[in-house]
């Protein structure tokens, strides 16, 4: 293991079958990055996995607004929200990790979207920028001052989680041949790897931890 690694954590953001193919919020090729995501795992002392978990009556979810589709947006509490098909719903199949994604290596499994009324696509923060999940303290308690992000999807949870790791503190790293992304709208993966570089967050791949 690579002497860096000693002080950092991977999170691995929701690899769930639901944004896999097949799943109700699919995002295309979503499962190809999981062999690597497991190569990855076997690197790192401390590993965090985070995912949605969002109640039947969750405000993200276009069938909870009359007369609204998906991607239609709506302002909830002030804030601008997106409308997605019904996803990750607690206790269902979708909600579960991928089959196979290797669980044997997760030290925290961390649940978010869980408050019907506010949504979270950070694994730091839910979309109100200051309800915190808890995962900094819980960082920053161990002495982790590196955070390695992998998962789904680049454009969305995995790049609102890098953008507030390094607002935090940490020294933040993308692997990103180990991320998936919607790129929807055309062209927003690109954009949001632009957005990760200029704020200062390292963009690797994942044979930079060999």
């Amino acid at each position: 293991m690579k002497e860096e690694l000693k002080h950092a954590v991977l999170l691995v953001i929701d690899v769930q079958k639901d944004f896999c193919p097949g799943g109700a919020l699919a995002v295309n090729g979503g499962d190809r990055i999981i062999p690597l995501i497991n190569k990855i795992m076997e690197k790192f002392e401390r590993v965090v996995a985070t995912q949605d978990w969002h109640p039947v009556e969750h405000t993200s979810f276009a069938v909870n607004h009359k007369g609204k589709k998906v991607l239609d947006t709506v302002a909830v509490h002030g804030i601008t929200q997106v409308l997605w098909p019904e996803h990750c719903v607690q206790g269902t199949e979708g909600a579960d990790f991928h089959p196979d994604l290797e669980k044997r290596y997760f030290n925290l499994i961390l649940r978010k979207g869980m408050n019907p009324e506010l949504d979270s696509y950070s694994a730091f923060f839910e979309n109100d920028k200051t309800t915190s999940t808890g995962l900094e303290y819980y960082l920053k308690g161990l002495g982790l001052s590196h955070v390695y992000i992998c998962g789904l999807a680049t454009d969305y949870c995995v790049y609102y989680s890098a953008m507030d790791a390094l607002k935090l503190g940490f020294q933040t790293l993308l692997i990103e041949d180990a991320t998936q992304g919607v790129d929807l709208p055309s062209g927003s993966v690109a954009h949001a790897i632009a957005q990760m570089k200029n704020a200062g967050i390292k963009v690797i791949g994942s044979s930079e931890l060999w």
